[in-house]
């Protein structure tokens, strides 16, 4: 099958995915911050009465989470496809090690 074909037809799928993805990260992001911080909401930028830490903090432990629930949940799409059609929907090139 020709790359971008295979590429496009993952697409609808790996959109799919981001979605339930960012859900999924969210509510793991809620109670990593309800443990971290003993509060349900996490602080904002634009809130004048929160601290540089705070906020500083809830964007890195929310940075984190998103990132690594994005990597897991695009590896394992892109696994499942490669299992169910025989074609690996990303890039095939062997990478530098160097």
């Amino acid at each position: 099958m020709n790359v971008n074909i295979n590429k496009l037809l993952y697409r609808p799928m790996g959109m799919l995915f981001g979605v339930l993805g960012g859900l999924a990260a969210n509510a793991a992001f809620e109670r990593a911050w309800k443990v971290i911080a003993g509060t349900k909401e996490a602080p904002t930028p634009l809130q004048k009465d929160r601290g540089w830490g705070e906020v500083l903090l809830a964007a890195s432990v929310q940075g984190a989470i998103f990132g690594l629930v994005k990597a897991a949940v695009d590896r394992g799409g892109a696994t499942g496809y490669d299992k169910l059609t025989g074609q690996w929907p990303g890039d095939t090139d062997k990478h530098d090690s160097a």
